[in-house]
């Protein structure tokens, strides 16, 4: 939220030497937090008030020029000095107050103004606007004073208020209060202890009449509700200068007098406003919730359906307003509207939520309601309106006052007085409790317990709902007497055990595939299911089995991730959209797999602890949340340069990923053909585990690339973490110290055999002294036979505790190689 300095020092007495870094600095200390303080562009030179004498319309341009004499003070002989001016807006007439800034001026963004010549005529100055003078963003529409707040040839720039700085705040959740000028001057005056004039005390006259009957069918969508009319308002009528000013600065455009009062308003108290063309509505009104195929078209031209959980507000016609969000078109206040409906009202914050985000609707009045709006506040904001509405639009006010509704009062909370004291670990002084929630807007009744102990019990203002428990209470305490004020003494950090296994093995795995090349990627969490069938799952497909969000950060993403790859390829996508088409992306990280049939939640109750049977329904009621490690390649592998022409990834780098997952793991990983969507059929691997399948790993179907806009052939790889044993590596291995012995062997076996099946025949078959098996290359040709492929390995033999003897070597080749034929039919290539 944006609010003017000067705007907050209207309702403190504060001090002369009061500076916006004071009042950011005090906003700190009591939790707020300040985004940024802005001190508006400095004019430098003379910048008058100036009268518009004449104006000339200069022809034969693309756009309209008027050449313009500005009366800017007397001269020597009490004659009004005239000062000759192009100026290309039209918003303004003779006789109307601007503002001048006259040669010699440096207007923000260092514009220097002098006398010169253009659209062939001298111009001696600038008629500025509110963008010219740095504070506002309208630079087609000339700043116009009111009438008579100043003579020509005097200094503006104080009027103007080019001396002011503008704090902007981030407003936490839970304090929808400070969403106003009312609410910050509050929290100004408990920190800097100075007095407080609050806005919303002022007096509303009683008037038992009603101004238009309104019925409240569901009085928890909306628990109060005030109507005011003003007739006889000047359509035409301009907002006030200080007005549009405040609203310039808080970041809201004008837009007409009627609509201004209600942003003002709104500003100011805290309490949303809407204006209604009270000749525009129909027979009574009535606050509901709407009906399943209702229509409603919004002000901002666009015709919704609405939702039976949303609150609207009807006349005979139907829907004219959807409650807490937009007005509706049909009583829009118009170009010649006189009669004004003004409407406060309470709205139930979760259903506010709820509209603003099912109809993409974000405004700032529905960004005060969902966050909660003092009740109380209503009847004083429309007499507000009201009276400025008269002032200012020339209306009167129409006998009457619709004010239908019993909000309910925050409940009392009670709390030994010493309760802020052991929290914080600090003594404060006497009457330091009372005294602070009393500031806050709290009745406070101090009393002594049946066994001596000092109680303090606080009522809450109808501004503070959120204030239902002794923690709140102690947390205004402590923020109001200084967080800085509570000691920071941490406590001794007690001996640990370090990572578990299961950390250690992530940390393991993390670091493996970070040195083979790959960089980490934190993707988003949540998908939809337009993914899964870009991935072309079935219909049966466990991974379809996700978890739907209640609330939805993103509408198109409702699901929980049931796969690592949804994110990683997302996180691709992003990149290869901003040039970068080279990646090896990987991320570790848990999924959320429910089982088909998935038991309820159950309802446990908190005023006792959960019986051993309620915490084992709690936890049948959770979905599986496995670990999985996934990586996904696109692009060259290995980059061109001197040393070579580089090297497309393939399908082997993702299966080497996970054998260096594996390998990080402390398991022995088997590899052999699969088929599993979204991997090509052909190019696929499982990935096997003490004999069940934890993964896969390949490149990935030409159909999946095609609908995800991937660069061509590209691989990916999954494997479930959690699946792998844990691994003890202890004792370290021993290494042996003696030469090994090298041998090679090509077996040739059936096509469809496994390589991973023959390499472990040969490594079973080889016994102790077989070191490591290696398979270096696969060969089918016709010489070795229709249907068989030759595979050839590299053995190394060695022994633990002497040189390793060459007929020891062979006799353990040759017993790997027979186990290879009694398993798989396999033979020596000649």
């Amino acid at each position: 939220m944006r609010i003017p300095v000067s705007w907050l020092a209207e309702h403190l007495e504060l001090p002369e030497e009061t500076t916006a870094e004071t009042l950011a600095d005090a906003f700190v200390r009591i939790g707020l937090e300040v985004e940024e303080v802005t001190h508006l562009p400095q004019v430098r030179g003379p910048l008058v008030a100036g009268r518009v004498a004449a104006i000339e319309e200069l022809t034969g341009h693309k756009k309209p020029i008027r050449y313009c004499q500005v009366e800017v003070g007397e001269d020597e002989s009490g004659q009004q000095h005239l000062q000759n001016i192009v100026c290309g807006a039209t918003n303004f007439r003779e006789g109307d107050l601007v503002v001048v800034a006259l040669p010699g001026a440096v207007l923000p963004g260092e514009f220097e103004i002098s006398s010169r010549k253009t659209y062939g005529k001298i111009s001696e100055g600038m008629i500025c606007s509110t963008a010219e003078l740095g504070i506002g963003e309208d630079q087609e529409g000339i700043l116009v004073l009111p009438a008579g707040s100043v003579d020509p040839g005097e200094g503006v720039a104080e009027l103007v208020g080019l001396d002011d700085a503008v704090i902007e705040l981030a407003i936490t959740p839970d304090r929808g209060y400070c969403f106003s000028v009312r609410g910050l001057a509050r929290e100004l005056s408990n920190t800097l202890d100075v007095p407080f004039g609050d806005p919303g005390t002022r007096q509303v006259p009683a008037d038992d009449r009603t101004a238009r009957p309104v019925e409240l069918r569901d009085p928890t969508a909306c628990s109060r509700f005030v109507f005011r009319r003003v007739t006889g308002v000047d359509p035409t009528a301009p907002t006030p200068w200080w007005m549009r000013r405040r609203l310039l600065l808080a970041g809201i455009r004008s837009i007409s007098l009627s609509v201004d009062i209600t942003n003002y308003v709104m500003l100011e108290l805290g309490q949303p406003l809407h204006a209604w063309d009270a000749a525009k509505l129909s027979g009574d009104v009535v606050v509901r919730r709407a009906a399943a195929g209702e229509k409603l078209t919004t002000l901002d031209g666009v015709d919704r359906e609405l939702d039976p959980d949303d609150v609207v507000i009807c006349d005979d016609t139907g829907p004219v307003s959807l409650a807490g969000v937009m007005g509706g078109a049909t009583t829009e206040i118009g170009e010649d509207t006189h009669d004004v409906l003004l409407e406060a009202a309470n709205w139930d914050p979760a259903s506010i939520a709820r509209a603003i985000r099912r109809h993409k609707l974000p405004s700032e009045a529905g960004k005060r309601f969902e966050r909660g709006v003092d009740p109380a506040i209503a009847p004083v904001a429309t007499e507000l309106a009201a009276q400025l509405l008269v002032r200012y639009g020339e209306g009167t006010i129409a006998p009457g006052r619709t004010d239908v509704g019993e909000p309910a009062a925050p409940s009392p909370v009670t709390m030994p007085l010493a309760l802020p004291d052991r929290i914080a670990g600090v003594s404060y002084e006497r009457g330091v409790t009372a005294r602070r929630l009393g500031q806050i807007g709290c009745r406070v009744e101090v009393s002594t317990s049946d066994e001596g102990v000092g109680l303090v019990t606080a009522a809450p203002p109808s501004w503070r709902p959120d204030l239902v428990q002794p923690a709140d209470l102690v947390e205004e305490v402590l923020r109001l007497e200084g967080y800085h004020t509570i000691p920071s003494v941490l406590p001794a950090a007690p001996p640990g055990r370090g990572r578990t296994p299961r950390q250690q093995r992530r940390h393991a795995v993390s670091r493996a595939l970070a040195s083979a090349g790959y960089a980490e990627v934190l993707p988003f969490p949540f998908t939809g299911r337009a993914v899964f069938d870009a991935f072309g799952l079935d219909e049966d497909d466990p991974r379809r089995r996700a978890m739907s969000l209640l609330n939805a950060l993103e509408n198109d993403r409702p699901l929980v991730s049931t796969t690592l790859l949804t994110g990683l390829v997302e996180a691709l996508q992003s990149n290869v959209a901003r040039g970068q088409r080279d990646l090896a992306l990987f991320h570790i990280g848990q999924v959320v797999q429910p089982p088909e049939n998935l038991p309820e939640v159950p309802a446990v109750g908190v005023s006792d602890r959960p019986t051993v049977q309620e915490l084992q329904a709690l936890a049948d009621a959770l979905p599986a949340q496995p670990v999985h490690a996934a990586v996904v390649l696109s692009g060259k592998r290995e980059q061109p340069g001197w040393w070579g022409q580089g090297r497309d990834a393939g399908w082997a780098d993702a299966v080497q990923a996970a054998r260096a997952v594996a390998s990080a793991a402390g398991v022995e990983l088997g590899v052999r053909a699969g088929e599993q969507a979204p991997w090509h059929p052909g190019r696929c691997a499982e990935l096997v585990v003490g004999g069940s399948v934890v993964g896969h790993a390949g490149e990935l179907h030409p159909k999946v690339v095609e609908a995800l806009g991937l660069p061509k052939r590209t691989c990916a790889m999954e494997l479930d973490l959690d699946a792998l044993p844990i691994t003890d590596p202890r004792p370290a291995p021993q290494v042996s110290s003696y030469p090994p012995v090298l041998m090679d062997v090509a077996l040739v076996v059936d096509r469809d055999a496994a390589a991973a099946d023959v390499v472990a025949a040969v490594r079973a078959g080889g016994g102790e002294l077989l070191e490591d098996v290696r398979l270096f290359d696969v060969y089918a040709g016709e010489q070795l036979g229709e249907g068989k492929k030759s595979l050839a390995l590299a053995l190394r033999f060695r022994a633990p505790d002497r040189t390793l003897k060459q007929e020891e070597a062979t006799a353990a080749r040759d017993a790997a190689v027979q186990l290879a034929a009694d398993r798989l039919g396999a033979t020596l290539r000649g």
